[in-house]
Protein backbone atom coordinates (compact mmCIF):
# COMPACT_ATOMS: atom_id res chain seq x y z
CA UNK A 1 0.00 0.00 0.00
CA UNK A 2 1.30 3.44 -0.92
CA UNK A 3 1.76 5.64 2.12
CA UNK A 4 2.07 9.38 2.64
CA UNK A 5 5.38 10.47 4.15
CA UNK A 6 4.33 13.79 5.58
CA UNK A 7 6.75 15.03 8.23
CA UNK A 8 9.60 12.95 6.81
CA UNK A 9 12.62 14.08 4.85
CA UNK A 10 12.82 13.32 1.15
CA UNK A 11 15.18 10.43 0.32
CA UNK A 12 18.76 11.14 -0.65
CA UNK A 13 19.37 10.58 -4.34
CA UNK A 14 21.50 11.80 -7.20
CA UNK A 15 19.96 12.67 -10.56
CA UNK A 16 22.25 12.43 -13.61
CA UNK A 17 21.09 15.07 -16.08
CA UNK A 18 22.36 16.20 -19.45
CA UNK A 19 22.77 19.94 -20.03
CA UNK A 20 24.00 20.80 -23.50
CA UNK A 21 26.78 18.30 -24.19
CA UNK A 22 27.78 17.74 -20.60
CA UNK A 23 26.66 15.50 -17.76
CA UNK A 24 25.74 17.04 -14.43
CA UNK A 25 25.01 15.33 -11.13
CA UNK A 26 22.12 16.98 -9.26
CA UNK A 27 21.68 16.03 -5.62
CA UNK A 28 18.60 16.02 -3.43
CA UNK A 29 20.11 18.99 -1.57
CA UNK A 30 20.47 20.89 -4.85
CA UNK A 31 16.75 20.51 -5.42
CA UNK A 32 15.33 20.95 -1.91
CA UNK A 33 17.75 22.51 0.58
CA UNK A 34 16.54 25.88 1.94
CA UNK A 35 13.75 25.93 -0.65
CA UNK A 36 9.99 25.49 -0.81
CA UNK A 37 9.37 23.08 -3.66
CA UNK A 38 6.24 21.64 -5.24
CA UNK A 39 6.88 18.22 -6.79
CA UNK A 40 4.54 16.28 -9.02
CA UNK A 41 5.54 12.83 -10.14
CA UNK A 42 4.02 10.92 -13.01
CA UNK A 43 4.34 7.60 -14.86
CA UNK A 44 6.08 8.78 -17.99
CA UNK A 45 7.04 11.56 -20.35
CA UNK A 46 4.96 11.86 -23.54
CA UNK A 47 2.12 9.80 -22.05
CA UNK A 48 -1.43 11.17 -22.60
CA UNK A 49 -2.56 12.49 -19.20
CA UNK A 50 0.91 13.69 -18.31
CA UNK A 51 1.24 15.67 -21.55
CA UNK A 52 -2.31 16.94 -21.97
CA UNK A 53 -3.14 17.97 -18.42
CA UNK A 54 -0.77 17.25 -15.56
CA UNK A 55 2.33 19.14 -16.73
CA UNK A 56 0.63 21.99 -18.66
CA UNK A 57 -1.62 22.99 -15.76
CA UNK A 58 1.29 23.20 -13.31
CA UNK A 59 3.12 25.34 -15.83
CA UNK A 60 0.05 27.54 -16.25
CA UNK A 61 -0.47 28.03 -12.52
CA UNK A 62 3.24 28.50 -11.78
CA UNK A 63 2.96 32.32 -11.31
CA UNK A 64 0.37 31.76 -8.58
CA UNK A 65 2.63 29.22 -6.85
CA UNK A 66 5.62 31.56 -7.06
CA UNK A 67 3.56 34.45 -5.69
CA UNK A 68 2.73 32.32 -2.65
CA UNK A 69 6.22 31.35 -1.55
CA UNK A 70 7.13 28.43 -3.81
CA UNK A 71 10.69 28.62 -5.11
CA UNK A 72 10.45 25.94 -7.78
CA UNK A 73 8.10 23.39 -9.31
CA UNK A 74 9.60 20.01 -10.18
CA UNK A 75 8.16 17.38 -12.47
CA UNK A 76 9.72 14.01 -11.69
CA UNK A 77 9.49 10.83 -13.71
CA UNK A 78 11.35 7.54 -14.00
CA UNK A 79 12.72 8.45 -17.41
CA UNK A 80 16.24 9.19 -18.57
CA UNK A 81 17.46 12.74 -19.03
CA UNK A 82 17.35 12.63 -22.84
CA UNK A 83 13.66 11.72 -22.82
CA UNK A 84 12.87 14.41 -20.25
CA UNK A 85 14.83 17.03 -22.19
CA UNK A 86 12.91 16.27 -25.39
CA UNK A 87 9.61 16.26 -23.53
CA UNK A 88 10.40 19.70 -22.12
CA UNK A 89 10.88 21.00 -25.68
CA UNK A 90 7.56 19.47 -26.72
CA UNK A 91 5.55 20.86 -23.79
CA UNK A 92 4.49 24.15 -22.24
CA UNK A 93 7.10 23.76 -19.51
CA UNK A 94 9.01 27.03 -19.23
CA UNK A 95 8.12 27.37 -15.52
CA UNK A 96 8.86 23.76 -14.59
CA UNK A 97 12.09 21.87 -13.80
CA UNK A 98 11.87 18.40 -15.33
CA UNK A 99 13.89 16.01 -13.19
CA UNK A 100 14.84 12.56 -14.56
CA UNK A 101 14.86 9.80 -11.95
CA UNK A 102 16.15 7.36 -14.53
CA UNK A 103 17.28 4.69 -12.06
CA UNK A 104 14.18 5.11 -9.91
CA UNK A 105 16.27 5.67 -6.76
CA UNK A 106 14.33 8.68 -5.50
CA UNK A 107 10.98 7.16 -6.40
CA UNK A 108 11.86 3.90 -4.67
CA UNK A 109 12.94 5.85 -1.59
CA UNK A 110 9.56 7.58 -1.61
CA UNK A 111 7.83 4.19 -1.70
CA UNK A 112 6.21 5.18 -4.99
CA UNK A 113 7.97 2.81 -7.41
CA UNK A 114 5.35 0.54 -9.00
CA UNK A 115 5.36 -2.24 -11.56
CA UNK A 116 3.89 -1.26 -14.93
CA UNK A 117 5.27 -4.16 -16.95
CA UNK A 118 1.78 -4.88 -18.24
CA UNK A 119 2.17 -1.67 -20.29
CA UNK A 120 5.77 -2.35 -21.25
CA UNK A 121 6.96 0.43 -18.93
CA UNK A 122 8.83 -1.65 -16.35
CA UNK A 123 9.20 0.11 -13.01
CA UNK A 124 7.68 3.60 -12.94
CA UNK A 125 6.45 6.20 -10.47
CA UNK A 126 2.93 6.20 -9.13
CA UNK A 127 1.26 9.54 -9.75
CA UNK A 128 1.45 11.90 -6.76
CA UNK A 129 2.32 15.45 -5.74
CA UNK A 130 3.91 16.92 -2.64
CA UNK A 131 4.88 20.18 -0.99
CA UNK A 132 8.42 20.09 0.42
CA UNK A 133 9.93 22.73 2.70
CA UNK A 134 13.70 22.56 3.19
CA UNK A 135 13.70 18.86 2.39
CA UNK A 136 10.80 17.95 4.70
CA UNK A 137 7.54 16.75 3.18
CA UNK A 138 4.66 18.88 4.44
CA UNK A 139 1.81 17.51 2.32
CA UNK A 140 1.27 14.70 -0.17
CA UNK A 141 -1.56 14.01 -2.58
CA UNK A 142 -1.36 10.39 -3.73
CA UNK A 143 -3.64 9.05 -6.43
CA UNK A 144 -5.95 6.23 -5.30
CA UNK A 145 -4.70 2.71 -5.86
CA UNK A 146 -6.99 1.42 -8.55
CA UNK A 147 -6.75 0.13 -12.10
CA UNK A 148 -5.57 2.38 -14.88
CA UNK A 149 -3.90 5.71 -14.35
CA UNK A 150 -6.05 7.64 -11.87
CA UNK A 151 -5.67 11.40 -11.95
CA UNK A 152 -7.86 12.87 -9.22
CA UNK A 153 -5.80 14.60 -6.52
CA UNK A 154 -2.23 15.26 -7.72
CA UNK A 155 -3.28 18.06 -10.07
CA UNK A 156 -2.04 21.65 -9.86
CA UNK A 157 -5.36 23.11 -8.73
CA UNK A 158 -5.58 20.76 -5.75
CA UNK A 159 -2.05 21.63 -4.65
CA UNK A 160 -2.61 25.37 -5.08
CA UNK A 161 -5.87 25.19 -3.14
CA UNK A 162 -3.97 23.55 -0.28
CA UNK A 163 -1.11 26.02 -0.37
CA UNK A 164 -3.11 29.21 -0.90
CA UNK A 165 -6.90 28.72 -1.09
CA UNK A 166 -7.54 32.35 -2.07
CA UNK A 167 -4.76 32.61 -4.66
CA UNK A 168 -5.71 34.32 -7.88
CA UNK A 169 -5.32 31.99 -10.84
CA UNK A 170 -4.18 33.37 -14.20
CA UNK A 171 -6.88 33.87 -16.79
CA UNK A 172 -6.95 31.61 -19.84
CA UNK A 173 -7.01 33.77 -22.96
CA UNK A 174 -7.06 32.74 -26.62
CA UNK A 175 -7.01 35.00 -29.68
CA UNK A 176 -8.07 33.67 -33.06
CA UNK A 177 -6.30 35.99 -35.48
CA UNK A 178 -5.36 36.56 -39.11
CA UNK A 179 -1.83 37.17 -40.32
CA UNK A 180 -1.35 40.80 -41.31
CA UNK A 181 -4.61 41.93 -39.69
CA UNK A 182 -4.17 45.38 -38.03
CA UNK A 183 -7.25 44.83 -35.83
CA UNK A 184 -5.68 41.61 -34.55
CA UNK A 185 -2.43 43.40 -33.79
CA UNK A 186 -4.29 46.07 -31.82
CA UNK A 187 -6.29 43.48 -29.89
CA UNK A 188 -3.14 41.59 -28.92
CA UNK A 189 -1.47 44.84 -27.88
CA UNK A 190 -4.39 45.61 -25.58
CA UNK A 191 -4.15 42.18 -24.00
CA UNK A 192 -0.39 42.53 -23.49
CA UNK A 193 -0.87 45.96 -21.91
CA UNK A 194 -3.44 44.44 -19.55
CA UNK A 195 -0.93 41.78 -18.51
CA UNK A 196 -2.56 38.77 -20.16
CA UNK A 197 -0.40 35.84 -21.23
CA UNK A 198 -2.58 34.79 -24.15
CA UNK A 199 -2.40 32.07 -26.78
CA UNK A 200 -2.48 33.40 -30.34
CA UNK A 201 -3.96 31.09 -32.98
CA UNK A 202 -3.30 32.59 -36.42
CA UNK A 203 -5.53 31.13 -39.14
CA UNK A 204 -4.97 31.17 -42.88
CA UNK A 205 -7.57 32.02 -45.51
CA UNK A 206 -8.42 28.38 -46.18
CA UNK A 207 -9.90 27.71 -42.76
CA UNK A 208 -10.24 31.07 -41.03
CA UNK A 209 -13.90 31.73 -41.73
CA UNK A 210 -15.03 28.22 -40.89
CA UNK A 211 -13.01 27.97 -37.68
CA UNK A 212 -13.92 31.41 -36.37
CA UNK A 213 -17.54 30.91 -37.35
CA UNK A 214 -17.70 27.53 -35.62
CA UNK A 215 -16.24 28.72 -32.32
CA UNK A 216 -17.63 32.26 -32.12
CA UNK A 217 -20.53 32.57 -34.54
CA UNK A 218 -18.72 35.50 -36.18
CA UNK A 219 -16.84 35.61 -39.44
CA UNK A 220 -14.12 38.17 -38.79
CA UNK A 221 -10.81 38.27 -36.94
CA UNK A 222 -9.84 38.72 -34.22
CA UNK A 223 -12.06 36.77 -31.87
CA UNK A 224 -11.01 36.78 -28.22
CA UNK A 225 -11.97 34.27 -25.54
CA UNK A 226 -11.27 34.76 -21.82
CA UNK A 227 -11.81 31.83 -19.44
CA UNK A 228 -14.06 30.10 -21.93
CA UNK A 229 -16.28 33.12 -22.56
CA UNK A 230 -16.41 34.81 -25.95
CA UNK A 231 -15.48 38.47 -25.70
CA UNK A 232 -15.55 39.04 -29.46
CA UNK A 233 -13.66 41.25 -31.89
CA UNK A 234 -11.62 44.40 -31.35
CA UNK A 235 -14.58 46.67 -30.58
CA UNK A 236 -16.04 44.18 -28.11
CA UNK A 237 -12.64 43.83 -26.48
CA UNK A 238 -12.39 47.59 -26.03
CA UNK A 239 -15.86 47.64 -24.52
CA UNK A 240 -14.90 44.80 -22.17
CA UNK A 241 -11.98 46.85 -20.86
CA UNK A 242 -13.85 50.19 -21.06
CA UNK A 243 -11.44 51.54 -23.65
CA UNK A 244 -12.73 54.38 -25.80
CA UNK A 245 -13.11 53.35 -29.42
Amino acid sequence: MLQAREGQRVPNATFPIREGNEWKQVSTDDVFKNKTVVVFSLPGAFTPTCSSTHLPRYNELAPAFFANGVDSIVCLSVNDTFVMNEWAKDQEASNISLLPDGNGDFTEGMGMLVDKRNLGFGKRSWRYSMLVRDGVIEKMFIEPEKDGDPFEVSDADTMLNYLAPTAAKPDQVVVFSKVGCPFCVEAKTILKDKGYNFVDIPLDNKVRGRVIGAVSGAGTAPQVFINGALIGGLDKLKTHFAIAA
